[in-house]
């Protein structure tokens, strides 16, 4: 097995939110509720919304997967499947990653 390089076919945007820890922390109640309800469980066929996924309190649940923790200024993505992403603040300060 040898390692590959991965990234999307159409340079694809994806949606995604700043981690910012609390509720009232600079996230709005709609862009905290438009990334938790993209989030779908990949291990069913309709793919429904994989309930609690993401919210204020630092949690990320990956559907069947486990928890990841959230530090302020990581980025929460979440691609067209309903699979989330977390990219460090780290990472998202480099050259690597585009956001708005």
């Amino acid at each position: 097995m040898a390692t590959v390089t991965l990234g999307t076919t159409g340079h694809t945007s994806l949606t995604a939110l700043k981690f910012l820890p609390g509720y009232g922390s600079g996230m709005a109640a709609a862009d905290i509720a438009t990334i938790a309800n993209s989030i779908k469980n990949d291990q069913q066929n309709t793919n429904p919304i994989f309930p609690q996924a993401f919210s204020a309190n630092g949690l990320l649940y990956v559907p069947n997967r486990g928890v990841l923790t959230m530090l302020p200024g990581d980025y929460v993505a979440v691609d067209e499947t309903g699979w989330p992403i977390l990219v460090s603040k780290l990472a998202a300060a480099g050259t690597s990653y585009v956001h708005t």
